[in-house]
């Protein structure tokens, strides 16, 4: 059996393909940018799904010979209109079109995709365009792992803030997680006899609110069970806004619309037809122990914006000061230089600054502006340390700052992978 995986990078994409190779199948796994599925051992398509060569069957039809099932895992929650449609329709039904006669196809779609969000509509679109082409949709409500991403992330993250635990409203929403590797069960049985057309639920046995949902990923860490916060749906709802605004990933607002929904799954149709149950969250959520790195995970994934938007602020006003301060205030303490080489350093540098400032405020090639950032401390402490080497004498602080500044900037870097 040959099967094809697009998303295969993704949170949900990664177990699918882990899954379907330890039970012998062969899978091509597709992502915009697969180097670390080819160095996991997988045969890998290196595709962009908002490129428009991947919207004509004819991109695909080479991996899709002979007989090789496909599974649409693919999905963005926030970008353009254009970047949604592509991810959610374009490519994959240029895809679904490409496969050889008799070769199932599923696509994992989600429940709670009626909300008036870009994402949804995306969602829906990519239902449609499945449907049309008879592939298997399989609507799954939260889905959790050992491993976490997105929203399972943020889970994690409220179960192990300090003093109180936030939840949306009044907590009382409903979830049925099932567990990824359950799911990836489901799908291959899906592949082997699918279940006919149509859209189908699937989500775990337990039936779970939000506050249990995180007061069981709170016992799994070890932590205590703190006073709950609830958070107004007004202003949860405006927090969304913010973190759509400043790129907080699932601090958006399709996420605190699903979490205001809640995300339950009625499974009782396919499981009618399939063999695989899935374990309820009270089961596989100790189904393991939660190690030291779980806990830091969890405790930096909020700190991990908060530290965006420090560097971006401490970018931002120096790049203010070296474009405003009066020239008299600073050539002083570079007299070694000459003054035309001063000013022209500490303006240039100021344009250099305020352009990493708002780069960082719009989350924009972390993982460069992290070294770029790296470049120009370490740039100003060698440059300073030459030309005014008591600034390291300063008792305010002065070239000693640099240094929690560099370390601030490697931890940034450090978490710049989601995945």
């Amino acid at each position: 059996m040959k099967v094809l995986v697009l998303g295969a990078d993704g949170f949900i994409g990664r177990h699918l393909a882990f899954h379907l190779r330890n039970h012998g199948i062969e899978v091509t796994a597709q992502a915009r940018q697969p180097r670390r599925l080819a160095t996991m051992g997988f045969a890998t398509l290196k595709a962009d799904l908002t490129d428009p060569a991947t919207h004509s069957p004819a991109f695909w039809r080479p991996h899709l010979q002979p007989a090789t099932h496909v599974i649409n895992a693919a999905g963005v929650l926030t970008g353009s209109p254009a970047t949604l449609h592509a991810v959610h329709a374009a490519a994959p039904a240029a895809a679904y079109a490409a496969r050889a006669p008799k070769t199932a196809a599923v696509l994992i779609s989600a429940v709670g995709i009626d909300a008036a969000t870009p994402f949804s509509a995306a969602r829906r679109s990519g239902e449609a365009v499945a449907l049309a082409a008879g592939v298997t949709v399989l609507r799954a409500g939260l889905v959790l792992a050992d491993t976490s991403y997105g929203g399972s992330s943020l889970v994690r993250a409220l179960a192990a803030l300090p003093f109180v635990t936030p939840v949306i409203g009044d907590g009382t929403q409903p979830f049925n997680p099932i567990h990824a590797s359950d799911l990836a069960a489901i799908v291959l049985d899906c592949l082997q006899h699918p279940p006919g057309p149509g859209t189908w639920d699937i989500g775990g046995p337990d039936r779970v609110t939000q506050t249990e949902l995180i007061r069981g990923t709170q016992a799994w860490l070890g932590l205590p069970a703190l006073r709950l916060l609830p958070l107004a749906l007004p202003l949860a709802h405006q927090i969304g806004r913010v973190g759509d605004a400043l790129r907080l990933g699932p601090i958006s607002a399709a996420s605190v619309a699903q979490l205001t929904a809640g995300v339950e799954a009625d499974p009782a149709r396919l499981l009618a037809r399939i063999p695989t149950r899935p374990r309820g969250f009270h089961s596989f959520v100790r189904a393991r122990p939660a190690g030291t790195q779980d806990l830091w995970q969890a405790r930096l994934y909020l700190l991990k914006p908060l530290i965006r938007l420090t560097l971006a602020a401490l970018w931002l006003a120096s790049g203010a000061v070296g474009l405003a301060l009066p020239s008299a205030d600073f050539l002083p303490a570079v007299a070694r230089l000459p003054e035309t080489a001063a000013l022209i350093l500490a303006r240039g540098g100021g344009l250099i600054d305020l352009a990493i400032g708002v780069a960082l405020l719009r989350n924009l090639r972390p993982k460069a502006v992290a070294l770029v950032q790296l470049a120009m401390v370490a740039g100003y402490t060698v440059g300073l340390s030459l030309i005014a080497p008591a600034l390291w004498l300063d008792p305010f602080g002065g070239l000693l700052k640099n240094l929690p500044i560099l370390a601030l900037i490697l931890t940034h870097l450090a978490l710049a992978e989601e995945r």
